[in-house]
Order: structure tokens, then C-alpha cells, then sequence
């Protein structure tokens, strides 16, 4: 995607443009991945933070050192269940807070 030099634009018509319009098959795989990138990054940051290695952290939740490896490279999104044993075999807690209005 090219900048647009730093004009405003509907994010919306230049994800529909790129993507595909919501509810598309185009854009449900792009967000996918996306959520896969984005899921992969938060468990490698937490891995490196906590200084695990992936062999360790694959020992820690009964996985192999591959299944964490194509985790952090976006290639499979774990589980809930997965994603949960993960971040507490690193020590990490997470919270789901309802927004304030």
C-alpha cells in the first residue's frame, strides 16, 4: 500500500479497496492473518520478555519447539486454550475489561 502523504482517508474504503468489502471471503482471509500476525507477535514479545526459549516454553505446555516456532511466525493460530497455557507458562495474566462509558 502506498502513503498518501499524510491526507485522511475513509480506512474503511482503503481496506474494501485492498481487502475485499466486508463479510467477503477475501476479507475474512486477510483479517485472519491478520489476527494470526498480531496474535504471533504478542506470544514471541511475552516469550523473549520472560527469556524462554521456544524449546523451554514447548516443554512448559506439553507442545513441540515447530508447533511454537509456526505460531510466532504467523503460519497457525493456537487455540484459545493453546493461546491461555501459553501466556501462563510464561507468567503472563490476561484481563478482559468491559469499557468504560
Amino acid at each position: 500500500m502506498e502513503t498518501n502523504n499524510h491526507k485522511i482517508v475513509d480506512y474503511d474504503e482503503v481496506l474494501d479497496a485492498e481487502f475485499g468489502k466486508e463479510g467477503t471471503p477475501e476479507r475474512a482471509k486477510a483479517e485472519e492473518e491478520a489476527y494470526a500476525f498480531y496474535t504471533s507477535q504478542i506470544l514471541q514479545d511475552a516469550r523473549k520478555e520472560a527469556k524462554v526459549s521456544q524449546q523451554e516454553l514447548a516443554s512448559r505446555i506439553g507442545s513441540t519447539k515447530s508447533y511454537i516456532s509456526r505460531i510466532e511466525n504467523g503460519l497457525v493460530m493456537p487455540s484459545v486454550a493453546t493461546f491461555y497455557r501459553i501466556m501462563n507458562a510464561l507468567g503472563m495474566r490476561i484481563e478482559i475489561l468491559k469499557p468504560i462509558m
